[in-house]
């Protein structure tokens, strides 16, 4: 079953368009990123999942049921909207116990999600002490208490340093390969890279791509960053490996070159015959972050253009 299905999804805030006809079918179980650059609706998208507004055209259901009548699939729904809100001065097994009888939801439950998100041995601290990534953490546990088929995540890594950011990411590939489905929405695209199976991306209201990360990340090509051992030789050796057919692009201080390992030496010996002597050579893959570039825009002027030729309609 798709956990999440649009059709045709539309919503407009008058004369801003911040959804265009978006068409998704979500699988069941596994984590999805959804991404795409500010102002492209990513967060429409939520709300109107979520039950907190109405689509102006288009359909959409989340676990079989319309978002039109939230009501019947809310409780099996949890969500995390960036930073959580506790009480500080209580400790993480009260804010929760607190929530679950807010809820009527058994109290057993408490103790499953604490082991769940890796504070159990915590939970009796005042949150107030708590790191960024245990708060987190914590959030992640009170959007579990109803066990819920489906997690929505909003941006679960703001503001976290780098242990707690590992730690989340973690603790979200532990619930997709227990059979959990989590969205996840976030601007730390190697995040999204490391953690999801299945990617959305939105650009300006409109579907870019919908598929598994595998596919995704198919695209990537292999690439050889050079950089001569004194940077005055820099244009001298990107002009000769051009004359020679390589195709070069200067990125910052050294020449990329489209060309996979097996040319390496190659271009090494390129370089030597133009009299340059390399400092650096090195084969990497492109990444997500790269291809969501090419997706969606390399720069501000290449996404505020496109803005314009929307002609005002999307936000």
């Amino acid at each position: 079953m798709s956990v999440v299905r649009t059709t045709e999804l539309t919503r407009r805030f008058g004369p801003i368009t911040a959804l265009d006809r978006l068409t998704i079918e979500l699988p069941s179980a596994g984590v999805i990123g959804l991404v795409g650059p500010n102002g492209s609706g990513k967060s429409t998208l939520i709300r109107i999942l979520l039950g907190l507004i109405r689509p102006t055209d288009g359909t959409a259901s989340v676990l079989g049921a319309s978002v039109h009548d939230p009501r019947d699939y809310a409780a099996r729904v949890g969500v995390l909207i960036e930073s959580p809100a506790f009480i500080p001065g209580l400790s993480a097994r009260s804010n929760l116990v607190s929530l679950a009888r807010l809820r009527n939801l058994p109290l057993a439950r408490v103790d499953a999600v604490l082991a769940q998100v890796g504070l159990a041995g915590r939970d009796r601290e005042p949150v107030k002490r708590f790191s960024l990534g245990m708060k987190q953490r914590l959030g992640i546990a009170a959007a579990l208490l109803s066990d819920p088929e489906l997690l929505i995540l909003d941006e679960p890594t703001n503001g976290l340093d780098p242990a707690g950011i590992v730690e989340i990411r973690e603790l979200l590939r532990d619930l997709g390969r227990n059979g959990r489905t989590v969205i996840v929405s976030s601007h730390q695209l190697s995040e999204i890279e490391a953690v999801c199976d299945h990617l959305v991306v939105i650009r300006f209201g409109k579907l870019v791509f919908s598929g598994p990360m595998v596919e995704v990340m198919s695209r990537t090509r292999e690439h050889i960053d050079v950089a001569a051992e004194h940077q005055a030789d820099t244009d001298r050796l990107q002009a000769a490996l051009a004359a020679d057919g390589w195709a070069v692009t200067a990125v910052d201080d050294v020449l990329r070159v489209a060309a996979g390992a097996s040319r390496a030496a190659d271009l090494n010996r390129a370089a030597t015959a133009a009299g340059v002597t390399l400092r650096r050579l090195l084969v990497a893959q492109d990444n997500l972050e790269q291809i969501f570039l090419e997706m969606t825009g390399r720069v501000d002027g290449e996404l505020a253009n496109g803005r314009a030729a929307t002609d005002g309609k999307v936000a």
